[in-house]
């Protein structure tokens, strides 16, 4: 990933299209994009990994050089860029685009089995061949005129850490556990640290936490330490359970199995794992102890981890 990281590039929106049907799409003042779903009232918007489609001006430009007469959206794309080749947008690689939302390239091209309505009224197609489908990391409304260009803070692994303690957070108790899981965890994924912040055992102040470290921030891991327990003020599972679209129960069960070679108090442990949209969250326990025990049971797996769930190999530059 190292070439794609020092690499940087930049362009700008020639236009915005869409359409709530098949084929051509129209094209508009803005368009909203929304995390996790795609271009707000597309046909194309949804829960998968071709959320967005975008197509550069150049390739557009070489098509109407024979003749053809093309309208932004003619080959069905949302973005209409200049100054963004296929070449340069890697698969995986994270985009900014306008002011606020960032993006994620999935996929070049698209495999077309029979002739399409695009195809029938352009004569040739270059969505297969020259197309970018992308998905929505964090929403936002673009323009044409709009930056779009890539950024190394996002080409890495992005992750944070939350210490849930009353007492840390009033300062009477220094925060040695959440500082230990952000240098264990530099070291294991060469990541980026977001954040790390302490705060008390309020559950709606973690889902709040949680959520903007998420959607707003563009986190791939938050780690959590502490609040795990039985204790009435321990709602960091709670927390985490209803900001997570799905869970990752192993992780959490591997860590309570490799515990009680440690204590039987393992086995009271009710830390959960999950996902929200890209972002993996991992309850810790509290102790500087357990954190280091308990990250080291799930180094074998976090990489590979971080890559199903991200799209992004840190190990080598795709071409």
């Amino acid at each position: 990933m190292k070439d794609i990281i020092e690499s940087v590039i930049s362009g700008r929106i020639f236009s915005v299209c869409a359409s709530a049907t098949r084929g051509p799409k129209q094209s508009v003042g803005s368009i909203e994009l929304l995390r996790g779903h795609g271009v707000a009232g597309d046909i194309h918007a949804g829960s998968w990994h071709r959320q967005l489609s975008l197509l550069a001006r150049e390739r557009i430009d070489e098509q109407r050089a024979k003749g053809l007469s093309l309208e932004p959206g003619a080959y069905g794309e949302n973005i209409v860029t200049e100054g963004i080749l296929r070449k340069d947008a890697a698969v995986g690689r994270r985009l900014r685009v306008g002011e606020r939302a960032v993006i994620q390239i999935t996929q070049h091209g698209k495999h077309c089995p029979k002739p399409c309505q695009i195809q029938r009224l352009t004569g040739e197609c270059i969505m297969p061949m020259e197309g970018l489908f992308a998905r929505v990391l964090r929403s936002g409304v673009v323009k044409s005129g709009d930056v779009i260009t890539t950024d190394p803070q996002l080409d890495r692994y992005r992750f944070a850490v939350v210490t849930l303690s009353d007492r840390s957070a009033r300062g009477e108790r220094a925060d040695e556990s959440g500082p230990l899981a952000v240098e264990i965890l530099q070291t294991l994924i060469d990541g980026m640290l977001v954040e790390s912040s302490v705060l008390p055992d309020d559950r709606q102040s973690i889902e709040h936490k949680l959520v903007h470290l998420s959607d707003d921030l563009v986190c791939d891991l938050i780690v959590t330490t502490g609040g795990t327990g039985l204790s009435p003020r321990d709602v960091t599972p709670e927390a985490t359970q209803a900001v997570c679209d799905r869970m990752i129960p192993g992780l959490a069960e591997a860590i309570r199995a490799a515990g009680l070679a440690h204590t039987p108090r393992a086995m009271l442990s009710r830390a959960v794992a999950g996902q929200r949209g890209q972002t993996i969250i991992l309850n810790l326990s509290g102790s500087p102890k357990a954190v280091r025990e308990q990250l080291e049971i799930i180094t074998p797996v976090l990489r590979h981890a971080l890559e199903t769930a991200t799209g992004i190999v840190q190990e080598c530059a795709r071409p």
